[in-house]
């Protein structure tokens, strides 16, 4: 095979016997099917004939046979003429450029071929090097002459290697020259990198995606197409066809830039953002799962309405036991503080690490530290990325598994595809009367945990047989997880009120969850402490309480620097019943008990504020006026105000003159002792009021 004026022929011994026999090659020929070039002679002279008119069958069975004639005699040529460039090879590998804002490398297509070019450009340069020294020494000769056998040899190599230089002697000569100057890099086309014949420009891009990412209207494809044609005359721009529309939009670098205004920035993130590959733990609680959702079970209210609730799950990752819950109708704090007591309850060591999403409730129980007591280490998952949180399958297996065998169950999410994933609407309203109540939707819950924790690991397995999760739990030992202990639970799970409260006139309230406990301070069993409240009542503590157990709570002060110190402990606020019908004996002596503590408590209260107005010299009397009376007492207990207050320790008469002079006169100046007050039983004062 060779070729004959740039056409590839292949020799009657290419083809005899192997590919066809002599007789049909004749045949073939004489019925001028395939095209001859050179006949047949002797002293070895051979048929040739072209192989581009051989009939597929046989070009097929060529290839089958022989091999890709264009490969073998590329082959053969290379090993005569000309050694592929290697140093080529990786230069064009390594070369970048830059289109649309993005560094590319070139096509393997170009690089082949820029390689043969290389390779090929250096055997015609070591031609004309070898020609110029044959000419300089001879002394004869012309460049011309030079130059018309390089361009035979880059013609003659063309078939052989498929090489693309110019054809054109002045073109093949800038070329070489730009070689000799530049390197490999002159053999880039100027074309790679070039925007200039693109019908999709920057600017046309930039329309098109606008058009892609506009709400109003919100256009199709096709409409997108007919809106952009139909502003491009105007602009300049050439037209394009909804095929090249539909490819350009969807490639991968542009898909991203209108992908979320079609379909929500969540589902854009999903799509394009990078995920990460995790392994699970090998020990119980080096991580638990906190998170919160529909409790998946249909159940009927005290109206008959049908409803659903929710739950708040802590699972174990390691084991994907359900350690603690809450059924409420909220996702709050208290939903949260009773599911992880349950699981610290149920487990008995503290987790190393809880990972929880950013819900208000958390918030909260990180703000009251209690985080801080569970685990060494807590975070939060990335918000709207459930696949990345173990408990979120947990949650769809315990459905699919559990759940569904129940026929009140609701389905899984909206976005659920499978039929068995959705609920049997029409028997569940032909059956409602039958459905849990909300006290039986929480005792079938249960059961349905109990379930799926003694259900086999998926992962783990024993001798072919699974091991339960509960069991793999239970085994599982965390010397990094301690014990918890009675102060543990006093530590952790005495709450903190997320506002301070003020202890006013009628004690202290505090709301959990929308229902209010009212506290005071006791010196003794039903004695509330009178003393404590004169030095602190309008002074605002921060309330420590336990969910579990509402009769007491424990007030703090706030100081300075942050910290808290303990300051009483304060119980229920006494009730007594308004008619005296209803009243007990209990409750008229508790009546009279303060008020006659209340009286004793505004007379000490006067006193004391008046002995300050005396010594100070702030008194009105000192000034010539009066000081209001007390309301509401009797004069037994005015007089021992005023009498404690050293307003009788002048005669009232002796500020007339004669009254004084004749009190003079009468002083016989001898000691004597001023009687001592009788105290005044405040407790037969307050009845006699």
């Amino acid at each position: 095979m060779e070729y004959r004026d740039k056409v590839l022929c292949v020799g009657y011994s290419d083809l005899v016997p192997g590919v066809m026999s002599e007789g049909c090659l004749k045949k073939l020929i004489s019925r001028r099917r395939v095209e001859r070039v050179k006949r047949g002679g002797g002293e070895g002279s051979c048929c040739l004939v072209v192989y581009g008119s051989l009939p597929e069958k046989y070009k097929t069975r060529f290839v089958a046979v022989v091999g890709d004639p264009e490969a073998i005699l590329r082959e053969s040529m290379m090993k005569e003429y000309v050694r592929t460039d290697a140093e080529a090879r990786r230069f064009y590998e390594d070369y970048t450029y830059w289109l649309n804002g993005e560094e590319r490398h070139l096509p393997d297509r170009l690089i082949e071929e820029y390689t043969v070019n290389a390779s090929v450009v250096g055997e015609l340069l070591r031609l004309s090097g070898e020609r110029a020294a044959l000419r300089r020494a001879l002394g004869s000769g012309s460049a011309g002459n030079m130059w018309g056998a390089v361009q035979a040899q880059c013609e003659r190599l063309r078939p052989v290697y498929g090489h693309t230089l110019p054809e054109n002697l002045s073109r093949l000569k800038d070329k070489l020259n730009a070689f000799k100057r530049d390197g490999y890099g002159a053999l880039v086309s100027g074309k790679v990198g070039n925007t200039s014949t693109r019908k999709i420009t920057d600017e046309v891009a930039r329309q098109l995606i606008a058009l892609k990412r506009g709400r109003v209207p919100v256009l199709t494809d096709a409409q997108i197409l007919d809106a952009f044609n139909a502003m491009a005359s105007a602009r300049g721009w050439k037209t394009l066809s909804l095929r090249g529309l539909t490819e350009w939009l969807y490639s991968a670098a542009v898909e991203p830039l209108w992908y979320d205004a079609v379909h929500g920035e969540q589902a854009a993130r999903q799509r394009f953002g990078r995920k990460h590959r995790t392994a699970l733990p090998t020990r119980r609680d080096s991580l638990w799962y906190g998170d919160g959702t529909k409790l998946n079970l249909y159940y009927r209210d005290e109206q008959g309405h049908v409803r659903t609730t929710q739950v708040y799950e802590v699972i174990d990752a390691m084991s994907e036991v359900l350690l603690g819950y809450h059924i409420s109708d909220s996702e709050d704090y208290e939903a949260q503080y009773h599911a992880y007591r349950m699981a610290i309850q149920t487990s008995g060591h503290k987790p190393y690490e809880i990972v929880h999403d950013n819900q208000g409730g958390h918030k909260r129980l990180e703000s009251d530290g209690l985080f801080g007591k569970l685990c060494h280490v807590h975070r939060t998952t990335q918000p709207y990325n459930g696949e990345s949180k173990t408990i979120e399958s947990v949650f769809g297996r315990f459905q699919q598994q559990v759940l569904h065998k129940d026929w009140r169950f609701t389905g899984q999410n909206v976005t659920a595809r499978k039929a068995s994933s959705r609920p049997n609407i029409e028997f569940i309203e032909a059956n409602k009367d039958s459905l849990y109540t909300l006290d039986e939707l929480k005792d079938a819950y249960a059961a349905a945990r109990r379930e799926w924790n003694s259900l086999p690991h998926p992962l783990q397995k024993e001798g072919g047989v699974g091991v339960s999760r509960l069991d793999l739990y239970e085994e599982s030992v965390n010397e990094e997880t301690p014990a918890v202990t009675a102060h543990d639970m006093v530590d952790m799970f005495w709450v903190f009120a997320k506002r301070m409260c003020t202890f006013t006139d009628q004690g202290i309230e505090l709301t959990v969850k929308g229902r209010k406990y009212r506290y005071e301070v006791f010196s003794q069993p039903g004695v509330p402490d009178h003393a404590w409240r004169r030095q602190h009542t309008y002074e605002r503590f921060v309330v420590a309480y336990d969910p579990y157990d509402m009769t007491s709570v424990r007030l703090y002060s706030r100081e300075r620097d942050g910290s808290l110190r303990f300051v009483r402990v304060a119980e229920p606020y006494i009730v007594i019943h308004r008619a005296i019908q209803d009243q007990q004996a209990a409750d008229a002596k508790f009546i009279r008990q303060e008020q006659a503590a209340s009286l004793t408590e505004r007379v000490e209260r006067q006193v004391a504020a008046k002995a300050i107005e005396w010594d100070h010299g702030v008194a009105p009397e000192q000034h010539g006026l009066h000081t209001p009376r007390l309301k509401g007492v009797t004069a037994e207990v005015q007089r021992e105000v005023e009498r404690r207050t050293n307003r009788y320790r002048i005669d009232p008469e002796a500020f007339q003159l004669g009254r004084h002079t004749k009190a003079v006169s009468m002083e016989d100046w001898r000691l004597e002792e001023e009687p001592e007050a009788k105290p005044i039983d405040y407790r037969r004062v307050a009845e006699k009021l």
